[in-house]
């Protein structure tokens, strides 16, 4: 005979542990299967977008920091290149438009790394992965972001027409040793990571993501990619010099959790690909832009009117609406969080499978709650 259950709801969350971040499920379960589910969202909203139309435009840089704080690098560069779009602001020194991409690179890498460590302790693995991924190869890349800017999560680096100081002369050695070794890294976490079986039994065919429900819900990124959609802002709308670098887009088939991370585990490969050429091209005595007084005092007024720029985030498509009403601080100030637009399809991709899976699938988006809440 059959066991009869009867359905019932259960919060997992707002602690910290498998929910990446202070964030709650309402889940509905019948047994161990879930029925339904609810996201919500905002036990860590701390109203930066609001705060930032309080601040110069300079001062609304740390602000960006802490949204997606495994992520400064890019989070700084979408809202520098907003605000350069919106003042009319030609572009930086050649020096600097290819040191913005070889920092964005580098902190592609380091929250890809840091997703896949987390994703694969979500699946009950340990020990690894979190060891060498975090502790060894994402710890050179914060060393490197140290020994430039003096700062390793919260970067604070990025200049409206520029960047804030040259990199230091050991610098380069540091990175060039890094570009040398990842490599053989990333050939040593395929074979006992990508093809284990804890990875392959609980991802494969697990919480799929069909590619028109991704494009209906507005998804970016390695989510978007993961299920099979080759879009990426670097290569259908470039900015900076992105469009005369070489490097592929990588997508997957099946848009299961399997497939989202095997996206991000290949872009490491692709980002390393883009700083090698960076770095080839890397004119020195070309980094600081003459920055104008404007910027440094807070008298800086861009003209009024309204912008919209994105740049292609680890997460997806990190956007800032700017409108400027001729003061000196922005008089709104938007962002388009892919945390928060990739969590759309959340609901649907966790229906029919059982509570444990619901960890798997939530680490399968890479969610960064400062990002989701705002």
């Amino acid at each position: 005979m059959a066991l009869k259950t009867e359905p019932f709801t259960v919060n997992i969350g707002p602690q910290h542990p498998s929910t990446h971040g202070v964030f709650r499920i309402q889940v509905t379960v019948d047994g161990e299967t879930i029925v339904d589910l609810k996201p919500v969202m905002g036990y860590l909203h701390r109203g930066t977008e609001k705060l930032a139309e309080e601040k110069t435009y300079t001062q609304c840089i740390p602000y960006t920091d802490r949204m997606d704080y495994l992520a400064a690098m890019s989070n700084e560069l979408g809202y520098v290149l907003a605000v350069e779009k919106l003042a009319g602001i030609e572009a930086p020194p050649t020096g600097a438009r290819w040191l913005r991409m070889i920092f964005a690179e580098l902190q592609r890498i380091a929250s890809h790394l840091f997703a896949a460590a987390t994703f694969y302790q979500d699946l009950g693995g340990w020990g690894t992965a979190i060891m060498y991924m975090l502790g060894r190869d994402r710890e050179q890349i914060l060393d490197l972001f140290e020994m430039t800017c003096g700062q390793r999560l919260t970067t604070n680096y990025m200049r409206i027409g520029g960047v804030a100081q040259d990199i230091p002369p050991e610098f380069l050695p540091a990175l060039k040793k890094f570009l040398a070794e990842m490599p053989g890294r990333i050939d040593e976490y395929y074979d006992f990571l990508a093809e284990s079986d804890l990875l392959i039994t609980r991802t494969k065919g697990v919480g799929i993501l069909p590619k028109e429900l991704a494009i209906a819900c507005g998804c970016s990124g390695p989510m978007l990619r993961g299920s099979g959609v080759p879009w990426d802002l670097r290569k259908t709308n470039p900015y900076l010099y992105y469009d005369e670098v070489d490097f592929d887009v990588i997508v997957g088939q099946n848009g299961d959790c399997y497939d989202r991370f095997m996206v991000r585990f290949w872009e490491i490969g692709q980002s390393l690909r883009i700083i090698e050429q960076c770095l080839e091209r890397l004119p020195l005595g070309d980094i600081r832009h003459p920055f104008s007084p404007d910027f440094i005092s807070g008298t800086f007024r861009p003209p009024k009117g309204e912008v919209y720029a994105a740049v292609e985030g680890p997460k997806g498509e990190l956007g800032y609406y700017l409108v400027s009403n001729g003061t000196t601080a922005p008089y709104r100030f938007h962002v388009r969080a892919p945390s928060l637009i990739n969590l759309t399809p959340f609901r649907e991709m966790c229906i029919g499978w059982k509570v444990a899976d619901l960890i798997v699938i939530l680490g399968s988006v890479d969610i960064v709650v400062g990002e989701v809440d705002r």
